[in-house]
């Protein structure tokens, strides 16, 4: 525990001084509210408007939640079969990159077109946006197994499941887990994408009412909401890690 709050106190500290900078330079320059606020006034306003902003956050949280659930389980689906198929890597890895070209501004219009203006087209977009990271990194991770082991298992019979299951699969924890704390983040940011291009809750609407209606305040508060939301889903995903693999020698800094 001691390790840790020290490797958070420089961090902790310059984000500190930042925030002292910020509410200085707004005191000193006599900058108005609607041009930038400072972090006093966006912590007032969040405080005021506590319950509507709680009800969004809420709202954004569920779908990123599942949505980033469903990615995961995509990509680690996408990630065996490119893997255990032969030939699947060669001819659908290069489609995959390219699907993540496409900017999701461009996107979440056609999915509200073809699946509706509901719950599915917001899911698949923060499925799509999800589920690369976590394929890429678990396909490495499934491509790094010892060698040693592996022929030890042929001889004694395992076949290319029994491989996969209890050696591959094992052994490539770590890097899923790389790809989920990407994932964990981009899952977030999907969700708002959406809810600013089509919906009637969440931090994305909340934030696109404010915008409209020049309460720079109340922008700043939605963006620190997804700021924390963002940090909130990531230790959880670290948090995960550490106790997975616990069983693991512990990295310099981790």
């Amino acid at each position: 525990m001691g390790d840790r709050l020290r490797l958070a106190g420089p961090p902790v500290a310059v984000l500190f001084l930042l925030l002292v900078v910020w509410q200085g330079a707004v005191w000193i320059f006599e900058l108005e509210a609607w041009k930038l606020p400072g972090p006093v006034e966006i912590i007032r306003e969040a405080a005021a408007i506590w319950p509507r902003l709680l009800d969004h956050t809420w709202a954004t949280t569920r779908l990123a939640l599942l949505g980033f659930a469903a990615g995961a389980a995509t990509g680690i689906l996408v990630a065996a079969l490119l893997h255990l198929v032969p030939g699947a890597r060669a001819g659908l890895y290069p489609l995959l990159v390219l699907s993540q070209n496409i900017p999701t501004i461009v996107l979440y219009p056609l999915l509200m077109i073809w699946l509706g203006l509901g719950l599915l087209p917001k899911l698949v977009l923060i499925i799509l946006v999800c589920f690369f990271p976590i394929a890429v990194a678990m396909l490495s991770g499934l491509g790094q197994r010892d060698p040693r082991l592996a022929d030890y298992l042929a001889m004694i019979g395992a076949g290319k499941w029994r491989i996969f299951r209890d050696l591959e699969v094992p052994g490539a924890v770590p890097y899923l887990f790389s790809g989920l704390k990407i994932a964990a983040a981009y899952s977030i940011t999907g969700v708002i994408v959406a809810e600013w291009l089509g919906a009637s809750s969440g931090i994305g609407y909340f934030i696109k009412l404010s915008y409209s209606g020049f309460l720079v305040t109340r922008v700043f508060a939605g963006v620190a909401v997804i700021v924390l939301l963002s940090l909130a889903v990531f230790g959880i995903i670290v948090a995960a890690e550490r106790w997975w693999t616990r069983w693991q020698p512990r990295q310099e800094g981790r």
